[in-house]
């Protein structure tokens, strides 16, 4: 009887130690994960359809406005806004373009973001790593020209707005100047067409030494690239491939 008066003892405090476990837990607690993930994902989505009366609703108190160009990037008839942002503390901090689309009621809508396509602004050094720099819109397209005479170069680069509402890089070119050369590459990815000329400039006459190369054709988007990695990594391959 005292065995069997034992186990029901246990048995019932097991239960009563579940039942208090599940109480003490926070209630809903999964629930509380799925609302935190859909909340991330209508916050995403409301940053993503973002609108303002003017551009400087788009930017933070901690950035400013380095660039702002403007012009028909989807071509229907408004004048669109690229701005470059930069944080004001930290001028090696990596800066950020975004893309704003104007509604026919004269606000903008945030269309694209990216915190890849810029290079940083200056290298560890505090070495201005581009200069001068130009972005600008013209009959749909987006261009970006960083120069430099130095070690870095001159990139060249294009991303054209497309009929299913993305932004994609259509031509990277780059020119290099170096001891008893230049060199100079040109990408269309969307075509998977390649170029290299090299220029001889030990010689009097300057020979030119031009390769032409077909590759896998790519879709590279604007808010998910660097155009200085894949140049890096398409001429490596190319190289490499030869």
């Amino acid at each position: 009887m005292k065995k069997i008066i034992l186990i029901f003892l246990l048995s019932s405090f097991i239960v009563y130690s579940c039942d208090k476990s599940k109480a003490d837990a926070p209630k809903g607690s999964s629930p509380v994960m799925k609302k935190d993930s859909a909340q991330s994902s209508i916050q995403r989505n409301q940053e993503l359809s973002k609108t303002g009366k003017q551009v400087s609703d788009f930017v933070s108190n901690g950035h400013e406005i380095q660039y702002e160009t403007e012009g028909d990037l989807n071509q229907d008839g408004l004048s669109d806004k690229v701005l470059v942002l930069r944080k004001k503390d930290d001028s090696l901090a990596q800066r950020t373009m975004i893309v704003l689309l104007k509604n026919p009621d004269k606000t903008y809508r945030l269309f694209k973001t990216s915190k890849k396509v810029l290079p940083a602004e200056y290298n560890d050094s505090g070495y201005k790593m581009h200069d001068p720099e130009d972005v600008s819109i013209e009959k749909g397209t987006l261009y970006i020209n960083l120069y430099d005479i130095g070690p870095y170069g001159n990139q060249f680069s294009q991303f054209k707005y497309m009929n299913d509402n993305s932004l994609v890089l259509t031509y990277i070119e780059t020119y290099n100047m170096g001891a008893g050369s230049h060199s100079s590459f040109v990408y269309e990815p969307i075509k998977g067409k390649i170029r290299l000329e090299t220029v001889n400039t030990m010689e009097e006459e300057m020979p030119a030494t031009v390769e032409t190369f077909q590759i896998k054709k790519e879709r590279f988007l604007f808010e998910n690239i660097s155009p200085e990695n894949i140049v890096t990594n398409t001429y490596n391959s190319v190289e490499n491939n030869k």
